[in-house]
C-alpha cells in the first residue's frame, strides 16, 4: 500500500480539518485517535469510514479496513503528526459517522427513565465526566443544548473513558425545546439550583430528567421556571457551590436509587 508522505496531500488536509469541531459536524463525522480511543470505539460497535495509521501500525489499519470494507490511509510519521490532536501521537486513528441525534426524547418503556440535561456546558472535561456518570448509572440518555461543547471534541472523548460510545446523546436547539419534548413524554423535569428544596427531602418520581447549567452562569431563569421541581445539594462546609460534574454525579446517584 502506498504511504502518503506529503502534508499537502488532500486527504491529509481533510483529516487535519477535522480538528475543527465545526468542520467535523458539517461533515457528520467524528475523528477518533489513539490506542484506547480506537479500541473503545470499535469495541462498542462503531463502524469506521476511514482507518488511518502511521507506518509502524500499518498492519493494524489494513486489517481493520479489510474487516469493515472501508478506506485505509497509511501516513508517514510527519503527516500523522499533522492530523493528530495530541502532542505524542500513537499512530492510529479512525473517522466514523457521528452518532448524535437531534430533537427527540425516546423512552425505554419501563417507566424508570432518567435523563441528564445539560445547558451550555463548556468544559470538555466536565462533559466527558458527565457522560461517564450517565454510563455508570445506566441513564436513558443525555440531552444537550446546541451551545454545549461538542460531545465529540477530542478532550471530551478522552475524559469519557469510552462511555461516549455507550450513552445516547441528543441535541436540542435550546432548553425550552428540550423541556417541551420531555413534558410531551410525561417526564418530570428537575432543576439543580441553589434556592431549591433539599435534594434528600424532595419528592421525585421516575421517569425524570435533571438539568445542570453552565459552569459560570448556572441555569437560565427561564429554564428554572419551566422545571417541575427545584432541588439543591445541602452542603455543610464553606464552599458556595459544586463543580458541575460533581453536582451531576450526586443528583444522578440519588435518582438511580429510585429504581429499586
Amino acid at each position: 500500500m502506498d504511504i502518503i508522505t506529503s502534508k499537502d496531500n488532500p486527504k491529509v488536509k481533510y483529516l487535519a480539518s477535522l480538528h475543527d469541531g465545526k468542520n467535523a459536524r458539517r461533515e457528520g463525522v467524528v475523528f477518533i485517535e489513539g490506542v484506547r480511543g480506537c479500541e473503545d470505539a470499535l469495541g462498542c460497535g462503531v463502524v469506521p469510514s476511514i482507518v488511518v495509521a502511521d507506518e509502524e501500525h500499518a498492519s493494524w489499519a489494513i486489517a481493520h479496513a479489510d474487516r469493515f470494507s472501508c478506506e485505509c490511509l497509511i501516513l508517514s510519521e510527519t503527516c500523522f503528526k499533522k492530523i493528530s490532536q495530541t502532542v505524542h501521537p500513537q499512530g492510529m486513528a479512525l473517522v466514523a459517522k457521528r452518532p448524535v441525534s437531534s430533537g427527540d426524547v425516546v423512552l425505554r418503556g419501563d417507566g424508570k427513565d432518567i435523563f441528564m440535561c445539560l445547558e451550555d456546558i463548556q468544559d470538555p472535561g466536565n462533559l466527558g465526566t458527565m457522560i461517564r456518570i450517565a454510563d455508570a448509572f445506566d441513564f436513558t440518555g443525555i440531552l444537550i443544548t446546541k451551545n454545549t461543547v461538542d460531545p465529540f471534541n477530542d478532550k471530551v472523548i478522552r475524559a469519557s473513558m469510552g462511555s461516549i460510545w455507550r450513552v445516547n446523546i441528543t441535541s436540542f436547539e435550546n432548553s425550552n425545546d428540550m423541556i417541551s419534548a420531555l413534558h410531551g413524554k410525561g417526564v418530570k423535569v428537575i432543576a439543580a439550583e441553589l434556592h431549591g428544596d433539599d435534594l434528600s427531602q424532595a419528592k421525585i418520581d421516575l421517569p425524570a430528567a435533571y438539568f445542570i447549567g453552565n459552569e459560570g452562569a448556572g441555569l437560565k431563569a427561564s429554564t428554572i421556571d419551566q422545571c417541575d421541581i427545584k432541588v439543591k445539594i445541602r452542603m455543610q462546609g464553606k464552599a458556595e457551590s459544586l463543580n458541575a460534574a460533581s453536582a451531576a454525579s450526586i443528583i444522578g446517584y440519588v435518582l438511580q436509587e429510585l429504581r429499586d
